[in-house]
């Protein structure tokens, strides 16, 4: 099947790394639909792209009916789904673990666990029941999913979540031509990693510039792993900037 009849969901899509994903893969030739909770940069993204290459859905991924609205509008527009790239999340503010509001906690788990598990299922079920059968799932799991920054509980338990997720989904999918990718990003140049080019504190204590990189390559890489045939598959990447502090962190 050629990429010019294929068919993406991206979460997180209305700026930073999901928007650039979408982007590439409309320019590779897919069908994408845009998915975020910030309607207006949302529609601006997938108007770059025209209609009838790309949809935009406003969802909020931690909500079971978002998720099923943004899936059914996807099969209803564009006939199928190939590609799901989880991709929406959030942090919390860093304060120490024991200052950190309940609430605060249960809003990250929220959106970077439930709602990845949300949109796995909607994918399954879509993957399943469609002809030919089968799909890619592509999880952004983030550098934190194999080492903590400091005062990042809950963004780092959840991303730590996604690395199990992304491996239950590549054993349950097996029998259904269903495969799992995870891409840990560090430090791709978006406005969630502004503060990064004015300083980050280190586990050290010390506060430095972090190198960042092109968010282009994170897409690029994005469209690689999604263009692979089913029979291949990029279980996990780590994809960098190459100087940042990572080798060593912790």
């Amino acid at each position: 099947m050629g990429a010019q009849h294929k068919v993406a969901l991206i979460t997180g899509a209305s700026a930073g790394i999901g928007k650039a994903a979408g982007l590439a893969l409309v320019a590779a030739g897919w069908k994408v639909t845009f998915t975020a909770r910030r309607g207006e940069l949302l529609n601006q993204a997938a108007e770059q792209c025209g209609a009838d290459n790309a949809l935009a859905v406003i969802t909020d991924v931690g909500q079971p009916e978002s998720v099923k609205r943004a899936f059914d509008q996807t099969v209803e527009k564009f006939g199928r789904l190939d590609l799901l790239f989880n991709n929406a999340g959030r942090g919390a503010p860093p304060v120490p673990l024991d200052e950190l509001p309940y609430e605060t906690w249960l809003d990250v788990v929220n959106a970077n666990l439930n709602g990845m598990f949300l949109c796995t299922q909607a994918a399954f079920r879509i993957f399943k029941r469609q002809d030919p059968q089968g799909g890619r799932i592509i999880n952004n799991g983030s550098i934190s999913a194999q080492v903590p920054r400091p005062f990042s509980a809950p963004y780092t338990a959840t991303k730590h979540a996604v690395t199990g997720l992304t491996k239950s989904i590549a054993l349950d999918g097996r029998a259904h031509d269903i495969c799992a990718c995870q891409i840990d990003i560090g430090n791709a140049a978006t406005e969630m990693t502004e503060p990064m080019s004015r300083g980050i504190l280190q586990p050290n204590g010390d506060t430095i510039v972090e190198p960042r990189m092109d968010v282009q390559h994170v897409a690029d890489t994005i469209v690689h792993m999604a263009s692979l045939p089913p029979n291949a598959n990029v279980l996990n990447i780590t994809l960098m900037a190459t100087k940042m502090p990572y080798v060593g962190r912790g």
